[in-house]
């Protein structure tokens, strides 16, 4: 009888199992409501956390379900300490709910337990945001209903918002089902299920969430087939003026709508039309205090507002997004996971998640790109070795990251893949300018200006360009599809979501059924290895491993007798000699 993967501890911590051959079973059964906490060889670390059970809840899980999942798997019953846990935070979210006050008259906080609405007016952090009594519950000013919202998730309570939405002004708009540039065009079917979990009935339950996909899967045509449910005046928000663009060629590609009816809100122009779209840079804007550029958006009669990479919203763009609960909120992204602790926010002001779906789910039915993740680990030259030894903390990240020893490695990786289209991705620019010159490949920063960006990414696009050194502009939005190999030089710490994001720009599915190829390099022996262990979590959650070699302070292989992971340089995995 096969032994079961699973340990749950009365700490809330999972233990996974990843050498049983129930593994990934079990894996996939957890993602829906555990986080992954570390990854190492053998055991996977998952963790409940409130957060975790509210979307799961939100997306339609039940707790019983849940408790049932872990039951199945568990080599041992399940501490009452978790059952309790998960039952308890099971039932928080939607305790509360947000309606339209029966009178009409602005909104209502209520619940069927009048001990919970005494408890919750006793709290110093609620009470400003609660207006007279309507019984059973509160009469909400309109303008609160956000903030209302953060200060309930804050506390424990998540609010269950039925409050309903402005229609905004319409628009029609049509999905083509041929392109512009001539390729056949229907919505896949997760694409429509993400799309409909979004929208529920059109009335007041759904019509504010999350829809997570990972780079690759279309997340742009999931939004487009929101935009025709809705079919009214959207704002959407986009990390970059790259971004922007693209936005605008989807829809102009599969849509009915017109160039005169997108408009731009930029740093270059400021137009407004029944489409926007503008960065989140420039809605953060301020001018002697004050949102300029939010405060003449706002002023549109939006029926839904769609934010692009959600997860990397600036805090400002939380406390605008608190005023804007009366329109419909989609969030796009890869991942959840945000480096600031603040996905509770995400969660209040965007909404719960809707719509989830694994990335080996989708590989496995051939939507996006299958991947092999390498970790090659090079060693400091001694005089490195020294300065990093003596340095201050921060000096010692930039050191491990900036190690030269990193240079050939990334040549030999280069011209391994000479019939490839690569990505050579890091975070410090001296570092990315060396690597140009070796490599004689063009270099895209922050400092690049947009228009020669997106002639860059147009040759890479049309194969008139094979490598591109790249700084951390193209994590996001950028759609480079036949780029199937990426090699990260250095990131930015231990983030997982940029790694996520990483491996998402060579994701998108192959004209000849190629797979893609990440590569990871860095420092041994130092933060910059703990930093790596970090930035894989998510993905090690996705089901995706990463074969561990070694290359010497030269950047050439180490000597080992067994063969190699990779063909070039020669490398072997960790622990063999």
């Amino acid at each position: 009888m096969t032994r079961l993967p699973l340990v749950v501890q009365s700490d809330l911590t999972l233990l996974l199992e990843v050498d049983n051959p129930l593994f990934e079973e079990a894996r996939d059964a957890l993602v829906g409501f555990a986080e992954l906490v570390k990854s190492p060889e053998h055991i996977h670390t998952y963790r409940l956390s409130n957060l975790s059970i509210w979307n799961a809840v939100a997306s339609g899980l039940t707790p019983d379900a849940m408790l049932q999942r872990l039951k199945q798997y568990s080599q041992y019953p399940v501490p009452p300490e978790v059952e309790t846990f998960i039952a308890d935070q099971g039932l928080r979210y939607g305790r509360l709910v947000l309606r339209v006050a029966p009178d009409g008259d602005g909104l209502w906080l209520t619940g069927a337990d009048p001990t919970l609405l005494t408890l919750i007016a006793s709290h110093k952090t609620v009470v400003p945001y609660l207006g007279p009594s309507l019984a059973p519950g509160f009469r909400i000013a309109p303008e609160m209903r956000g903030l209302l919202k953060q200060a309930l998730t804050k506390i424990g309570w998540p609010v269950a918002d039925q409050a309903g939405f402005r229609s905004g002004a319409p628009l029609t708009l049509a999905l083509r089902t041929m392109t512009r540039t001539g390729h056949p065009l229907s919505l896949r079917d997760y694409q429509l299920q993400a799309a409909r979990a979004f929208w529920g009935d059109g009335q007041s339950m759904h019509g504010h969430g999350i829809v997570v996909l990972p780079c690759g899967a279309g997340k742009t045509l999931v939004g487009l087939g929101v935009m025709h449910r809705a079919q009214t005046h959207t704002l959407i928000l986009t990390t970059s003026l790259a971004a922007l663009h693209q936005w605008r060629d989807e829809i102009l590609d599969k849509t009915s709508l017109t160039e005169d009816d997108i408009a731009e809100y930029s740093a270059q122009k400021k137009e407004i039309g029944p489409v926007t779209l503008t960065t989140y840079q420039l809605l953060s804007h301020r001018t002697q205090g004050r949102f300029v550029h939010f405060s003449a958006l706002d002023a549109h009669d939006w029926g839904l507002i769609i934010y692009d990479e959600v997860h990397l919203l600036p805090a400002p763009v939380f406390r605008l997004t608190a005023s804007l609960q009366a329109r419909r909120r989609l969030g796009l992204t890869a991942t959840l996971i945000r480096e600031d602790g603040r996905a509770d926010e995400v969660f209040a002001l965007i909404g719960p998640k809707r719509f989830d779906m694994a990335w080996k789910q989708l590989e496995a039915q051939g939507w996006i790109a299958s991947a092999a993740c390498h970790e090659i680990r090079v060693k400091l030259a001694q005089v490195h070795r020294e300065r990093y030894a003596s340095a201050e903390d921060s000096e010692r990240i930039r050191i491990a990251a900036e190690n030269p020893a990193k240079f050939p490695v990334v040549e030999a990786l280069v011209a391994e893949h000479a019939t490839d289209h690569v990505l050579v991705i890091g975070q410090y620019l001296g570092q990315l300018e060396e690597l140009s010159k070796r490599l004689q490949a063009p270099l895209i920063t922050g400092k690049t200006p947009p228009k020669e960006r997106e002639r860059l990414y147009a040759a890479f696009r049309e194969g008139a360009i094979r490598v591109l050194v790249v700084s951390k502009v193209a994590n996001f939005a950028i759609d480079l599809p036949d780029a199937n190999v990426a090699i990260q030089v250095s990131g930015s710490f231990g983030s997982r979501q940029e790694e996520a994001q990483r491996l998402g720009r060579i994701l998108r599915p192959k004209s000849h059924g190629q797979s893609a190829t990440f590569y990871t390099i860095v420092s041994v022996e130092t933060r910059e290895q703990d930093f790596s262990q970090k930035r894989q979590l998510f993905l090690c959650e996705q089901g995706y491993r990463y074969d561990v070699a070694h290359a010497d302070a030269d950047g050439q292989p180490l000597e080992r007798p067994l063969p190699p992971i990779i063909p070039f340089p020669q490398v072997v995995p960790e622990g063999h000699a």
